[in-house]
């Protein structure tokens, strides 16, 4: 295994990308490290403190820290994430962005451009929520207009210098830039997640019973790393014939394949989409103005994770992004009609219609299936963290009143192990290690893969 990692240094062009894309991951971790001035720190951390249970405490977990240490990359990739979605659903609505779309490079790139703009406006407008909210609470050491200029300058700049660093690490390194950011701000909150669990041990915080939940939460954290990667492996695999035609005095086609579909094609773009749009209303319920409504301010404790209303438009909200990424990135006429220009088939399907429905109609149940495994998967640090409120909930006789209160109330632990963290560290590393192992095998390396090898060249006879 040490061999072939270092066959990634031995490829000169995979070598560079590789050290540019750590180097601006080097960057943006040390851009993480400084704060955005006329911020009283102390105050902060003791209110991060008490929140670590709320909507707060789960999106301060997304942005590596950079929220509760309030850096100038406290907002991190959300900004760009939710301008990117607005414009995904405008071009399957608005007609002239989807011919734009089509017209090829110029086209997606004024489309990107576009983006860009739209990433700074919403930075632009949080940072303004988040500064009135902190002016508000008395967390600044500089009041006044001049401390809300200064925020909303500096958090809008780092967006988009975050949104800078991403394309680089897109266009000129290995992997996903976006994805790859937010894959750093996770894992570096691991050590902090393990210091916690030790910290529970070292305290005995949970009793008698501390030991064995530690080793019980361990035991699920391999379990649930050998979930997600089953799943995010599997895939239905619906058969191919090509038919066979006589070219000159040779006979060609007659071949047997597959086309391979993913049960979980989104990866986790459809958690991501989803957590971005939530963490605007989030934000929103800090402000003076929200939490002085009583209309608003009860809007918004109900859109706090682990309450009944914001799990269920949570998991709507990853069933829908499931459906419509897979609706964007596989369009079953287009291989239904590159099958039938290459004389191939699904057998018992006539080609053209039929096969175009046929492979609709499986996508359709195969991404419900990997829509709910987002969504299991997706509850798990909720539980941890506050637990399901369902005694929020009136019911006649009762019911939820009666739950365990590790049900209702969590175990008030950062489970940086597993759930969402877990889906979209796993998810990136296995497709960044994916380019890397396609790279390799471009140029007659060895894989990681103990299926993969060097490319064979055509045999002599």
């Amino acid at each position: 295994m040490l061999e072939k990692f270092l066959n990634i240094f031995r490829v000169p062009d995979l070598r560079k990308r590789v050290l540019f894309t750590l180097g601006l991951l080097a960057i943006y971790r040390l851009g993480a490290q400084i704060p955005t001035p006329g911020i009283n720190s102390k105050l902060l951390d003791q209110f991060f403190h008490t929140q670590g249970g709320s909507a707060l405490g789960l999106l301060d977990m997304f942005t590596g820290g950079n929220l509760r240490r309030f850096t100038i990359f406290a907002l991190g990739i959300m900004p760009y994430i939710t301008a990117s979605i607005i414009f995904q659903l405008l071009t399957v609505v608005y007609e002239p962005l989807a011919r734009m779309q089509k017209e090829g490079e110029l086209g997606r790139r004024k489309i990107t451009q576009w983006t860009r703009y739209l990433t700074v406006i919403l930075a632009a407008f949080q940072s303004i929520a988040i500064a009135f909210g902190l002016n508000s609470q008395g967390m600044v050491t500089i009041s006044g207009p001049s401390f809300i200029l200064l925020t909303v300058l500096t958090l809008t700049t780092g967006t988009a210098f975050i949104m800078w660093l991403g394309e680089q690490i897109t266009d000129r390194g290995i992997g996903n830039g976006m994805s790859l950011l937010i894959f750093t701000g996770i894992v570096v909150g691991l050590p902090r997640g393990m210091a916690d669990m030790v910290e529970k041990i070292k305290t005995n915080a949970w009793g008698s019973f501390t030991v064995l939940a530690v080793l019980l939460l361990v035991v699920a954290m391999v379990g649930l790393v050998a979930f997600i990667v089953y799943v995010e492996r599997s895939e239905r695999r619906i058969p191919v014939q090509s038919a066979r035609r006589i070219v000159g005095r040779r006979q060609m086609g007659g071949v047997s394949s597959h086309l391979p579909l993913k049960v979980n094609s989104g990866g986790v773009m459809p958690v991501i989409f989803a957590s971005s749009l939530l963490s605007v209303p989030l934000l929103a319920s800090q402000m003076a103005f929200v939490q002085s409504s009583k209309f608003l301010s009860k809007v918004m404790t109900n859109l706090q994770p682990g309450e009944p209303w914001y799990e269920l438009l949570y998991m709507g909200l990853i069933i829908f992004f499931a459906y419509f990424y897979i609706s964007i990135v596989f369009r079953p006429d287009d291989i239904a009609d590159n099958m039938r220009k290459s004389g191939s088939f699904i057998p018992g399907i006539r080609p053209g219609r039929r096969t175009s429905d046929y492979i609709n109609d499986i996508l359709t149940r195969i991404t419900l299936v990997g829509a709910v495994y987002l969504i299991l998967i997706s509850l798990v640090p909720t539980f941890f963290l506050s637990g399901f409120h369902l005694n929020h909930l009136w019911l006649v006789g009762g019911f939820f009143e009666k739950l365990p209160a590790f049900v209702t109330s969590g175990l008030h632990m950062n489970f940086y192990f597993g759930g969402t963290s877990l889906l979209i560290v796993v998810g990136v590393a296995m497709d960044t290690a994916n380019q890397i192992e396609s790279q390799l095998i471009m140029r007659h390396y060895d894989g990681f893969s103990p299926r993969s090898g060097r490319i064979r060249g055509r045999k002599t006879w």
